[in-house]
């Protein structure tokens, strides 16, 4: 049987790259993982005595597809209270099933075939895959010559008549970037001169070191799609529990494309979101503070072993170079991490050709793991050098 007669988005579509590097190392005994975009912080639990209440109380019927009012309410409580955002629970919040869908139902609801969409690089694999499942075009900007953050200019550079969205997520997932207040409202400007769509993805908002974080909303509501959600912030990647806000004719578009393919999350889980948005602000700060402690201290072990990174911003990753004695490329370099001395870290070429000679380390780990990472990149060090001499 011939299965290639089938959508042809999908024939042209890779899985997941940073699960398929995953599987290969997966194999490994006693591995220590640092290559993962999941808090280890349970979650808090206030939440999770939300969802049981929930569960006793038979809240266990459908809720409404744009969500359980009382949870578009405690959005827009969020939104206003943490972001100052004006967001109306009626025709601007639509509750998804995590993030993916949110961006998901963006970049459909969106583009039209031929449509280009311009993507940060190196940036999350899933935004190309998406982009390219909507039959549009991914047009990548390289960052790596400007710290690694978009400027006005190099976003003016790669507008065409054919671009229609802009992919931008800050706090940045593998950079650890952010953007000031200032910064943003310059890439606003050109946005708004421009007139494109901002598919603006700030899931790593509530984790921003010495700086508060600016929605690109704040600039341009009438031109961004807005995907935030309790998976990073609250520790409840499992509870798949985020949102899509925008403008009321764009959301209220995007809506029938949502009820196709969800009727609505789990009812007991968005009785627990309430909780989340609500309540939770004391315990993630406390999971703030604490990525903060783990960045310093990677920054200072690092430093003595001589690698050259960026300092994180926000979000939970460390973006490096691969060491100049190595010789090989980042994939390989993991790929020796993980076999020789039980690290488990990501290469950065997995999230496009700006990464490659870069990897990831996500320190959502103890402090404990993390000096076991240092001495060991020290000892695979101490090692390669020895076999090369």
């Amino acid at each position: 049987m011939d299965y290639k007669n089938i959508n042809k988005h999908l024939l042209n579509t890779s899985e997941n790259l940073i699960r398929l590097f995953n599987d290969q190392i997966s194999h490994i005994e006693d591995l220590l993982f640092f290559n993962v975009g999941e808090p280890d912080f349970p979650t808090p639990e206030n939440i999770k005595q939300a969802a049981i209440k929930s569960i006793n109380a038979d809240q266990s019927f459908y809720a409404h597809s744009r969500g359980v009012y009382e949870l578009r309410e405690a959005i827009q409580r969020y939104l206003k209270r943490k972001y100052d955002l004006d967001y109306y629970p009626d025709n601007q919040i639509i509750v998804t099933a995590g993030a993916t869908q949110a961006l998901y139902l963006a970049v459909t609801g969106l583009v039209n075939q031929g449509d280009e969409v311009l993507v940060v690089d190196p940036n999350y694999v899933i935004y190309n895959t998406q982009i390219s499942l909507s039959g549009a075009k991914a047009v990548a900007i390289d960052v790596s010559s400007t710290q690694f953050k978009l400027t006005p200019q190099l976003l003016k550079e790669n507008i065409t008549d054919k671009t229609k969205a802009l992919f931008l997520n800050h706090p940045t997932n593998p950079t650890g970037v952010t953007y000031t207040d200032d910064e943003i409202k310059a890439l606003a400007e050109v946005i708004k001169e421009q007139q494109i769509y901002v598919i603006s993805d700030e899931v790593y908002s509530e984790f921003s070191y010495g700086s508060k974080h600016t929605s690109m909303a704040k600039f341009v509501p009438e031109l961004t799609l807005l995907i935030n959600g309790t998976s990073k912030s609250h520790a409840m990647t499992g509870w798949r529990s985020a949102f899509l806000a925008g403008p009321a004719e764009l959301i209220n578009s995007i809506y029938p494309l949502h009820q196709s393919v969800l009727t609505a999350i789990s009812t007991q889980i968005q009785y627990a979101s309430i909780e989340a948005y609500d309540n939770s602000d004391a315990e993630i700060q406390r999971m703030l503070e604490d990525y903060q402690a783990r960045r310093d201290f990677l920054i200072e072990g690092l430093s003595e072993l001589e690698y050259d990174f960026i300092i994180p911003e926000g979000a939970f990753y460390l973006f490096s170079k691969i060491p100049a004695w190595y010789e090989g490329d980042d994939y390989q370099f993991c790929l020796d991490l993980a076999h020789e001395v039980k690290i488990a870290v990501t290469p950065a070429q997995i999230f496009g050709e700006a990464g490659r000679g870069h990897f990831r380390i996500s320190y959502v780990s103890s402090m404990a793991n993390l000096k076991i990472l240092l001495e060991q990149l020290k000892v695979f060090e101490t090692s390669y050098k020895e076999k090369k001499a």
